[in-house]
């Protein structure tokens, strides 16, 4: 079966130093994507937050202040991404995957991890925490790009090529099921997957994968009424309108009100205490509310020319490292954006994952602007058509 790997980049190509290609201006259409993510987002967090941050804290900018502060952190970080070498990566590949396993496994300790409503997911104190399952997404992808480039046709092979990666997925995917994150959990698996197709490996081998994991997944996800409840109540939220069903029903009710162009900006009603995590999980809803069906597309269209243009800047990489690191991390921020927003509309299990740029969050603002850094990092070299 013929897929993305004919398109990689040939191991005589990736012996070439960069200086052997041709460099390219920053690609405008995905900044342009991101930069108007980015703008909707504070907007939407100003007007999402501003009833529970009065409530709470008598400041209606509040979470906005907040986001803003992250923001010109992950800019900083972003631009550090942009500038450095990203071969840097591939070399510190084994210990940044170290890193951040050692980070998930600290955040359960006990006192050591905050708890925020029953999830122990964060590391810090006072307003300032990282989320380190966040990071964790980024430490995978470098992780996992780095192995598929020297593994070469080995991913094509089970038993030695594709199940040792898959162990280092699982095993973080577990740590991070465990704070409970099943959303951030089943979106690592995903990426990797994402990335094991795009390597070539079998799709008989990738169903394998997937059919002996697949009972212990489900009796994980299953075994809690909760999130049983949880997980199930897409398929009829209106079941149980009050309880399980809430999340779902009360968004789809704002969705369903903003019509084809939205009630207007900052005129949500959905956001005074009927929305749970207005201006976090289900930020979208009030953004459909607000700006309408013709607003909500927008955002995916915005979505869709970010992953185009990581496609592009994939497929003209100079090296396989480049390659799986754009497709990682486009997958990881696509993926996740329509997980949400599958979500919101009772299109996919409650699992509780924020939209990218948009909904409210430091750590995962930062590390979505990393994982753009870095695909533009390596868009700014394209192959030249040399004999090899």
């Amino acid at each position: 079966m013929r897929n993305a790997v004919e398109s990689r980049p040939s191991r005589s190509r990736e012996e070439r130093p960069l200086r052997a290609y041709t460099s390219a201006p920053p690609d405008t259409l995905l900044f342009a994507s991101v930069a108007t993510l980015v703008a909707i987002g504070l907007v939407m967090i100003f007007s999402a937050s501003s009833a529970v941050a009065y409530a709470l804290h008598h400041d209606t900018a509040f979470y906005f202040k907040r986001q803003l502060i992250w923001l010109v952190v992950g800019l900083l970080c972003a631009y550090g991404a942009y500038r450095i070498d990203y071969h840097v990566l591939k070399r510190a590949a084994p210990y940044v995957l170290v890193v951040s396993i050692l980070s998930l496994i600290v955040v359960l300790v006990p006192h050591v991890g905050v708890v925020v409503n029953g999830a122990r997911r964060w590391i810090g104190a006072g307003t300032f925490s990282l989320q380190p399952s966040e990071f964790a997404k980024l430490a995978l992808i470098i992780y996992l790009a780095a192995m598929l480039a020297s593994r070469g046709e080995r991913i094509t092979r089970l038993v030695d090529g594709l199940v040792p990666l898959c162990i280092r997925a699982v095993i973080m995917a577990l740590l991070v099921f465990k704070e409970p994150d099943m959303g951030t959990a089943s979106l690592l698996v995903m990426t990797s997957f994402a990335m094991f197709f795009a390597a070539g490996a079998r799709i008989a081998h990738l169903l394998s994968v997937v059919l002996v994991t697949l009972p212990l997944a489900a009796f994980s996800a299953l075994g809690s009424p909760y999130r049983r409840a949880r997980l199930l109540a897409f398929w009829d939220p209106w079941k149980d309108p009050q309880n399980t069903g809430f999340h779902i029903v009360q968004s789809l009710l704002a969705l369903g009100s903003g019509g084809l162009l939205g009630v207007g900006l900052g005129a949500s009603r959905a956001k005074f205490f009927y929305l749970p995590e207005q201006y976090t999980d289900f930020i979208f809803s009030v953004l459909g509310e607000e700006l309408g069906l013709f607003g909500a597309l927008f955002v995916v269209a915005l979505f869709i020319i970010l992953a185009y243009r990581s496609i592009r800047i994939a497929i003209a990489a100079p090296d396989r490292f480049g390659f799986f690191l754009v497709v990682g991390c486009a997958a990881t921020i696509v993926i996740q954006a329509f997980v949400n927003i599958g979500v919101v509309t009772s299109s996919w299990p409650v699992t509780g994952v924020p939209l990218p740029f948009i909904s409210f969050g430091g750590s995962s603002l930062v590390v979505n602007l990393i994982a753009v850094a870095l695909i533009a990092n390596v868009g700014r070299y394209r192959r030249l058509s040399l004999p090899d």
